[in-house]
């Protein structure tokens, strides 16, 4: 066990005054937020940038979508053993050394000469940023009591539709006037400001805040974070969401451009306000009524997560049925569904900390992303560029036409996208599968 910086009998808040102990949690919240914007902020560059950087490389859809999976992929197995370190060191330092390289490999993203070093450098930001949400759940876990905890997650995870919706204002922006590689060095600066004031956070004990401390079960954590069923159906709910997450991060902005027809910077704006601002919507507000159900029910925060996506996935259907210009209505639609998607990240990510006894949270964090992003992330992206290449090629094929031209890119884009509602659908109902095995999980682990 570390021993931590933060004695375990630190006062409490008494006669409204507000004690060290909050200052340190608060402080840790508002740091925390800040390095999860800039997390999004420097994985989105890339999709926000997709279209000149694939012009400039001269690349198809499938090769596009494989620059998100390098990153997943080694985001997830890097988050592994980086989960089981957060168990067992100092998260704070962990953070900062992790910030510290994802930032300086985004501005050297700027640099690629070719195809196969922009990958190289964007494997480099994926190892740096699988340090951050093991480690910052796990210090909200021990920061926040339970009853308060779906509010500190979501304040937390507002870090990623503000991330969103700044990468693609000033991606789009900067990539408009001055160039796609501007944007990854303008992104390098404020990583390494929040990895210096990570390091001022004082680390509280594990589990003090528990009103009673769990055990690790025996044999392996791993195994021991399997056996608790509802991380199953977390773990299932995790792959098909981010499956949809990426497919649209990647592709939304090269969609708008070649389906609607818009310039860089117009494409870009309607994906920061229809992903990004509307999903901080929906994380304040998912983790407000998830708090609420929660002390009415043990199921009520995964109930709140499910009927967001039941609601969302027919939005994002008649979004696409909008016709060629069609924008307004597609960014209220599109809005809509990441308003209500975007519940999902205050409301299931507290559940994991609601099943998972405190000192096996980094590990169970890091399972669930290795799952989300190995078998959801990394394929989203990557077949939903193959799909798009595929109905691109049949509509050529229809038309008789001997090249491929723009038209019929956009036509295989806008098929491919289909795809999306459907995962919806499916991840909703992996998450009433939760709800049905939440409530036995939580007595469980109060009794270890």
């Amino acid at each position: 066990m570390v021993r931590s910086r933060q004695e375990p009998d630190s006062p409490t808040k008494k006669g409204g005054i507000v004690t060290e102990q909050q200052r340190n949690a608060r402080f840790a919240l508002a740091v925390l937020f800040g390095i999860n914007l800039m997390n999004f902020f420097d994985r989105q560059i890339a999709g926000a940038l997709g279209e000149p950087i694939r012009v400039e490389f001269g690349l198809n859809d499938t090769q596009l979508g494989l620059v998100a999976t390098v990153f997943t992929l080694v985001y997830a197995a890097v988050g592994v053993p980086l989960g089981r370190l957060t168990d067992s060191w100092l998260r704070t330092r962990l953070i900062a050394i992790g910030v510290t390289f994802w930032s300086v490999l985004t501005a050297a993203s700027g640099l690629a000469w070719n195809y196969t070093s922009f990958l190289l450098t964007r494997i480099g930001v994926g190892i740096g940023e699988a340090s951050c949400a093991p480690a910052g759940q796990s210090l909200i876990g021990d920061l926040y009591p339970p009853e308060r905890r779906a509010r500190a997650m979501a304040i937390f995870m507002l870090g990623l539709p503000f991330g969103l919706f700044l990468a693609y204002m000033l991606s789009g922006y900067i990539g408009q006037h001055w160039g796609w590689r501007a944007a990854f060095f303008v992104a390098c600066v404020p990583g390494l400001i929040l990895a210096v004031l990570a390091l001022f956070i004082r680390e509280p004990p594990r589990g003090a805040i528990e009103t009673r401390a769990s055990l690790a079960l025996p044999g392996s954590p791993f195994r021991s974070v399997l056996r608790i069923r509802t991380m199953w159906w977390i773990v299932l709910s995790g792959l098909l969401f981010n499956f949809n997450t990426y497919a649209v991060n990647v592709f939304q902005t090269p969609f708008l451009q070649r389906f609607h027809e818009l310039g860089l910077q117009d494409a870009n704006t309607i994906s920061a306000v229809s992903l990004g601002l509307t999903g901080a919507i929906g994380l304040l507000a998912g983790g407000w009524l998830g708090d609420r159900l929660r002390v009415q029910r043990p199921n009520g925060r995964v109930l709140v997560g499910a009927f967001a996506l039941l609601f969302a996935a027919p939005c994002v259907f008649m979004a696409l049925q909008q016709p060629k210009g069609g924008v307004v209505v597609f960014t209220i639609l599109m809005g809509a569904s990441s308003a209500m998607s975007f519940a999902y990240y205050s409301t299931v990510y507290s559940a994991i900390q609601d099943v998972v006894p405190p000192n096996l949270r980094g590990t169970a964090v890091a399972l669930y992303f290795f799952a989300m992003y190995v078998l959801g992330a990394s394929f989203g992206s990557t077949i939903m560029g193959a799909l798009s290449d595929y109905f691109a090629h049949q509509a050529m094929v229809n038309a008789g036409a001997p090249i491929m031209e723009a038209t019929f890119r956009a036509a295989g884009l806008h098929s491919a996208m289909y795809v999306i509602p459907l995962l919806m659908l499916l991840c909703a109902g992996s998450l009433f599968g939760a709800a049905r095995t939440i409530a036995a999980d939580m007595r469980a682990m109060q009794t270890r």
